[in-house]
């Protein structure tokens, strides 16, 4: 540590501890977080204990026992979850034809702004974004709301991306929020019957960058010590009494966890197997059917595509190639299936910096004719586990209007700030 040599840093760690962590690093943080810095000495040593667990141990008891029979799942839910709505006409708002790039992008910013009003009436007062477990197999079996940080760090990424003051007040909520939930020394997990998982534990480490457990890279030891013997990042943190109900059927290395890791962590050492790895599996095509928990090869290249943009020049190399399988995914119309992988489609090829090699017009068109007069996107699927049947239970997928309506907006920016050029 610097501070072992460097005398005036040492006074002012111990004078202004925050202030010297914000200037040294270039962060601002939580004006509420307060970082205590202690000089030992040889008569005197200092003991620091981690915060209490957020659960106390009856609690995680029953985390354990109540999920083998799904009670305790239940539990963690939000009902009913209302009927899934038909999608919407939003034609009339889409210029005609013959409109110029000007034209297209003021109706992509009205897009956009109608969006947002319609996200801050779905986040929550905590800041949290809602999301809808459902059955992809049987439509009968009931819907649940939920709201995991996951989902709220999911979306909060995507909608970084706009400039509107709005956008701006959603995620600063959205912060708050995650910063709620995180558990020492900086990890979430998706439900609390569930280990903690690097997925979650990704994503939100990225929104709240300037937490002093992520800041100081606490949770990253932990975080390398879970890796395969090929060097790849596995999905969930199997550790000491932590819920083991994943343990008999979830161990393993998914290309989306790694690239959001990747995007975590950044180039270093540990990561190289994995980037390895990644670029192998786009450069041979080999995607498809690559992830238990998205649904396809599109929701796996923006993943991949977000890692290539923060990690950059160490995986420009995979730019070219990436935007070629995104391209590769096109109908004979030249779109990318539902509105949903068009707009994952567009941000990954705005990532890979190749959003020239499609049609631009067109695509946002596509977006802006799916939007409902509230401002929404229809709900579709936007991740979950295809592979593996509970029972009765089925299928399960997750998505939400309010999760369609984010990456529609992140791809609208995309798009609005290409065509103005």
């Amino acid at each position: 540590m610097r501070a072992g040599d460097d005398d005036e840093l040492r006074k002012r760690l111990l004078a202004s501890p925050k202030e010297t962590i914000e200037q040294e690093l270039g962060v601002t943080m939580a004006e509420d977080h307060e970082i205590h810095v202690h000089e030992e000495t040889a008569a005197a040593t200092h003991i620091v204990l981690p915060p209490r667990n957020r659960y106390t141990r009856e609690e995680r008891d029953e985390a354990r026992t109540g999920a083998s029979s799904l009670a305790f799942l239940r539990k963690t839910m939000y009902d009913p979850a209302p009927p899934l709505r038909p999608p919407g006409d939003g034609a009339g708002r889409v210029p005609g034809s013959d409109a110029g790039a000007e034209v297209l992008a003021e109706a992509a910013r009205d897009s956009i702004r109608r969006g947002l009003d319609f996200l801050e009436s779905t986040i929550d007062e905590q800041g949290a974004w809602h999301c809808i477990r459902f059955n992809v197999a049987d439509p009968k079996v009931p819907r649940h709301f939920e709201r995991p940080p996951f989902i709220s760090a999911f979306c909060a990424l995507a909608l970084e991306s706009s400039r509107e003051a709005k956008a701006r007040s959603i995620c600063a909520a959205t912060r708050a929020y995650l910063v709620d939930t995180i558990e020492y020394p900086g990890f979430w997990r998706y439900y609390r019957h569930l280990p903690q998982d690097l997925d979650s534990t990704t994503l939100c480490s990225l929104v709240i960058g300037t937490h002093p457990w992520v800041l100081l890279g606490r949770n990253i030891p932990r975080m390398l010590a879970n890796r395969d013997g090929d060097g790849r990042f596995m999905t969930w943190m199997l550790e000491g009494d932590e819920p083991d109900v994943v343990s008999r059927f979830r161990i393993e290395a998914d290309p989306v966890v790694n690239a959001n890791v990747i995007a975590y962590l950044g180039d270093c050492p540990e990561t190289s197997d994995a980037q390895r790895w990644l670029e192998a599996l786009i450069a041979e095509g080999n995607l498809k059917d690559a992830s238990k928990w998205y649904p396809d090869e599109i929701a796996i290249c923006y993943a991949v595509a977000r890692a290539v943009r923060r990690v950059t020049p160490a995986m420009d190399r995979l730019r070219p190639v990436l935007a070629d399988r995104v391209l590769g995914l096109r109908d004979e119309q030249g779109g990318f299936g539902n509105v949903l992988q068009t707009a994952q489609a567009v941000s990954a090829l705005s990532d890979a910096g190749c959003l020239e090699r499609t049609d631009v017009k067109r695509q946002l068109r596509s977006i802006l004719s799916a939007q409902r007069e509230d401002g929404s996107w229809p709900e579709l699927l936007a991740f979950g586990d295809q592979t593996l049947k509970f029972g009765a239970v089925g299928q399960i997928g997750h998505g939400s209007e309010a999760v369609t309506t984010a990456f529609c907006i992140e791809a609208l920016e995309r798009l609005a700030a290409f065509l103005r050029t």
